[in-house]
């Protein structure tokens, strides 16, 4: 019986050391960012979770208002509002469910005690440990389908990771990881390896916006940021460089898909020989035939970029057209007008599904001027916060966001919410009174 009272007693006080110290935050913060790339009913427990418990909680603590967190807030309240003048009701309805991440979770900090920056930091360690978790998964699962099929396409793009859980997200989430220990100041070899891993990894991913902006973001690290001696930091570069290089020139299907942007941008109707069946030939679209041509052909091919040069073009002719500078479509409601552009310009079957693939695009498409510009504050408020803290894993979020906004309409998806808001909310919170800011190095 004193054996059992001992041990209840001993979990007691470790839980309320717990709730004491704000550790039970850190442990909901990580598995909401942990959840993400699972199945979207796991993701939304995690979140629904850590509001209720900063409901609970709130009367411990003084709330503070901030202005930072708020802004998303107001983003959300604007989404909600355009319901009085969607063009399509039942869409926009339903949109606000996925969108109410954007409410839920800077209200949730707002409400919670605030983290001190060694408990922020011990979140994006366990985030980063996860995604080595993650990506030792997919690559161990990818390897079973080799060693099954032969097929090398097991290791790259979606093939590695699902359709549904996306490699240009997964690029996204990864990177952060790698980030995060290439930002530590100290690196035993068991760092080393992991930062290699992570890289690899992205690579197999094949995003190209995501490699793009990772390799710009190493470079200004090593040239700004390390403190490691002259000769370990051109060591380092020119070995990323070289697997770079090597990566573009001998890996297949990472070399195809970089090619395939630089061969088709500027020449018109180059030929796809890697889609083109029995039925003829498959010509690609350039970039000049993206913005100028008024028909297209059923043979025609968007490339990424062909793809995104089309969709801002019917972007601007559909503001001009409908006179929604101000309100925009309404929540999700543009995709209809999308589908409308395609059958004016005559293109394949499914190029009507696709969104505009550009967040600051899509965001003026349906919220109107107002939404785009609630948009860019967040944007810039954590760039600037950012920068004035030298934070790189804060500019390295900042950075990122800010690219892959414009070749991907991030807040589509839940797990592009959740992940962008989390981060933004993370960095951007007060931190206790008592506490000076410190950078994320360790």
């Amino acid at each position: 019986m004193g054996n059992t009272y001992n041990y209840l007693k001993n979990r007691f006080l470790k839980i309320s050391n717990l709730e004491r110290n704000n550790e039970i935050f850190v442990f909901l913060i990580v598995s909401v960012l942990l959840a993400i790339p699972l199945k979207h009913n796991i993701g939304s427990l995690s979140i629904i979770l850590f509001v209720l418990v900063s409901l609970l909680k709130w009367k411990a603590t003084n709330v503070s208002f901030s202005k930072t967190l708020f802004i998303p807030v107001v983003f959300y309240a604007l989404m909600v509002l355009s319901l009085l003048w969607t063009y399509d009701f039942e869409r926009s309805l339903a949109g606000l469910q996925k969108e109410i991440i954007f409410l839920f979770v800077p209200l949730a900090f707002l409400l919670m005690p605030k983290l001190t920056q060694e408990q922020r930091t011990s979140i994006f360690k366990w985030y980063s440990y996860g995604m080595v978790l993650y990506s030792l998964f997919y690559i161990l699962k990818a390897l079973y389908r080799y060693i099954s099929t032969g097929d090398s396409a097991a290791f790259f793009y979606h093939e590695l990771v699902t359709l549904d859980v996306n490699a240009i997200y997964m690029s996204v989430f990864v990177s952060f990881a790698l980030f995060y220990f290439i930002n530590l100041r100290e690196k035993n070899n068991l760092i080393r390896v992991l930062i290699g891993f992570l890289a690899v990894m992205v690579f197999l991913l094949s995003s190209k916006s995501i490699i793009f902006i990772d390799f710009i973001l190493v470079i200004c690290y090593y040239s700004f940021y390390s403190q490691v001696p002259k000769s370990v930091r051109y060591l380092t570069v020119t070995v990323f460089v070289g697997f770079l290089f090597f990566s573009l020139f001998f890996v297949k299907e990472v070399r195809e898909r970089f090619l395939l942007e630089y061969e088709t941008a500027f020449v018109d109707n180059t030929i796809n020989e890697k889609i083109a069946d029995g039925a003829g030939v498959v010509y690609n679209v350039s970039l000049q035939q993206a913005w100028n041509d008024e028909k297209f052909q059923a043979n025609q091919f968007f490339p990424g970029t062909a793809l995104r040069v089309y969709q801002f073009r019917i972007f601007k002719e559909l503001i001009a057209e409908e006179s929604v500078f101000f309100t925009g479509f309404g929540l999700e409601a543009s995709q209809a007008q999308i589908q409308k552009k395609a059958l004016q310009y005559e293109l394949y079957d499914g190029y009507g599904d696709f969104n505009f693939h550009n967040q600051y695009t899509q965001t003026f498409a349906e919220l109107g001027i107002f939404g785009f510009l609630l948009l860019f504050a967040m944007i810039y408020v954590t760039l600037k916060k950012a920068i004035q803290h030298k934070d790189f894993l804060h500019i390295a979020f900042a950075i990122t966001m800010i690219v892959l906004f414009l070749t991907e309409s991030f807040f589509c998806r839940q797990r592009g919410i959740t992940f962008f808001i989390v981060l933004y909310c993370l960095f951007n919170s007060k931190l206790p009174s008592s506490t000076a800011y410190k950078s994320n190095l360790t």
